[in-house]
């Protein structure tokens, strides 16, 4: 009889040592949880930041080529290219004109 009360006692006390580890661990994945949350809410943050210089630089660069667009096309002109031979003591022959396209 004392035998089976010992039996019952060990059997008890695996089960809360069981009980223990499932307990621990659960309360180790609750805890983990909110820091993997407010870890992954840090990172997308910060490739948002990334992100938006990244862009910000694109528009820049963006408004730089237009610039210079705007510059080559003032001085592929006509009259001014006119004033630079000009200057250089070239002369115009019309026979020698040639038009070149970009296609």
């Amino acid at each position: 009889m004392a035998n089976k009360v010992a039996r019952k006692k060990n059997k008890l006390k695996k089960k809360l040592r069981g009980e223990f580890a499932i307990y621990f661990t659960l309360l180790l994945i609750l805890l983990a949880i909110p820091v993997c949350n407010v870890y992954t809410k840090a990172i997308l943050s910060e490739t948002n930041i990334e992100l938006e210089q990244i862009k910000s630089e694109i528009k820049d660069q963006e408004e730089l080529n237009e610039s210079l667009k705007m510059e080559i096309s003032e001085l592929a002109s006509l009259d001014t290219i006119q004033e630079v031979a000009e200057l250089n003591s070239l002369t115009y022959q019309k026979g020698n004109i040639k038009v070149v396209t970009n296609e």
